[in-house]
């Protein structure tokens, strides 16, 4: 069998596979004695009629389909792995030469994987990122605490006010008609929330258990009903229920109540320790991304539309997996934005193609820097992976996941390295 390049530009790859009349003659008497028992011919019982009986009923080239279906996947193969190409679509396969006694070429063209033209990233600038935590960094945190164990009281022999919990019932209408979707009945709702439409929950301030409140608001132009923009309404609503947060005291008492500290002031220290950790792990991940950006930005690449589209594709199946945990769907979201798939497509092309080049870029880095995956680098990952899930016998855990696909796992530690190759490198202005 010969594989024979005869073009490669423009991410494109033609060339020729001559399979021997050899090689496909073997293909040929496989297919027959795959498929002999499809045929019935008369004076020989089903299956057993024999290949040269069946080809003067049918033709000579009775069998030819299926031995190249047999034989081209092999050889397929075999011509990417020996022209040295890296293939990113399925091929167009088109039969030059199908003859009794020579040999059978067929023509493949196929698009690859494009060539990248690295900038400097040896020594790239960027400027630094940096995050103090303050004392009103504290505050604010312990605040958010406080409010997260505040009782939720009665407070129904009151006016509404800022920071109530409701309960309500209510419908709407436009010019005069109830409009689907409107209603509710037992509606919880804090006032300064800011999750009912702008307009609404301001009029219910100052209004007491029982009243009955006509609130009037124009809905958003943005609005994600379209039919409901721009539009005005009136809600007829119903106060249930008045509660009120009684916020804990902000004390030692409380440091105890919440944490494993004594006092109030080992707990926020502690608070500030941790917002510390925070701040400097966001830096690092953000100076990593400025890093990685800069050196995609300056490196050259002609990326192939089928690679964006199949990265379209997948961004499209992650987000319609996380859509599912949250109980929705692809099409349920679409209906609910008033959108079309192909408007989610556009609105994801951006990120698919800076991902592909992403990936390209640090492949590219990977294969000049000879980066490798050691065995020592795949057990301290193993190991890691093992205490985060509370493997007590780290040794089986590892013995049982190298009995694995491990590809997942040796990509994320080139990648990793590649990440510290460029930051180590990086200076910051």
């Amino acid at each position: 069998m010969d594989f024979i390049l005869k073009s490669k530009e423009n991410n494109r790859a033609c060339f020729n596979i001559e399979i021997t009349q050899e090689e496909f003659e073997k293909a040929i008497q496989n297919a027959y004695l795959k498929n002999r028992s499809k045929f019935n011919i008369p004076g020989f019982r089903k299956g057993r009629a024999p290949r040269k009986i069946i080809e003067m009923n049918y033709g000579e080239g009775i069998f030819y389909e299926d031995a190249l279906n047999i034989i081209l996947p092999k050889a397929y193969e075999e011509a990417v792995d020996n022209l040295k190409l890296e293939p990113v679509d399925s091929p167009e396969v088109d039969i030059e030469q199908i003859e009794k006694g020579k040999p059978v070429i067929v023509k493949v063209e196929v698009t690859i994987k494009p060539e990248v033209k690295l900038g400097n990233y040896e020594s790239i600038e960027v400027e630094k990122v940096e995050y103090n935590v303050t004392d009103e960094d504290v505050e604010r945190e312990l605040k958010a605490i406080q409010e997260k164990n505040a009782r939720i009281i009665d407070a129904s022999d009151r006016e509404t006010k800022e920071g109530d919990i409701l309960t309500i019932d209510f419908k709407g209408f436009i010019d005069g008609k109830e409009f689907e979707g409107g209603s509710a009945e037992n509606q919880k709702l804090e006032i300064g929330s800011n999750t009912f439409i702008p307009g609404f929950e301001e009029q219910l301030i100052g209004k007491k258990k029982g009243d009955k409140v006509e609130v009037k608001v124009t809905f958003p132009e943005d609005y994600f009903e379209e039919s409901l923009r721009g539009k005005e309404a009136t809600f007829e609503v119903v106060i249930h229920e008045i509660k009120e947060k009684e916020l804990p005291e902000l004390d030692d008492e409380f440091a105890k109540d919440v944490s494993e500290y004594d006092t109030l002031e080992e707990y926020k220290s502690s608070i500030k320790e941790r917002l510390e950790k925070e701040a400097k792990d966001r830096e690092k991940v953000e100076f990593e991304n400025k890093v990685i950006d800069k050196v995609v930005e300056e490196s050259e690449v002609d990326i192939p539309e089928v690679m964006i589209e199949h990265q379209i594709e997948h961004e499209i199946n992650e987000f319609d997996y996380r859509l599912k945990l949250q109980g929705l769907d692809i099409d349920q979201y679409l209906k609910l934005t008033n959108s079309k798939i192909e408007d989610l497509k556009e609105q994801i092309r951006p990120i698919a193609e800076k991902k592909v080049k992403t990936d390209l870029v640090f492949e590219a880095i990977g294969k000049k820097e000879n980066i490798e995956v050691t065995e020592e680098d795949i057990d301290k990952e193993l190991e890691k992976i093992a205490k985060e899930y509370n493997q007590e016998d780290v040794d089986k855990f590892k013995e049982n996941m190298k009995k694995g696909d491990l590809s997942f796992l040796e990509s994320g530690i080139i990648r990793d390295k590649i990440i510290d190759l460029l930051v180590n490198n990086a200076k910051t202005i």
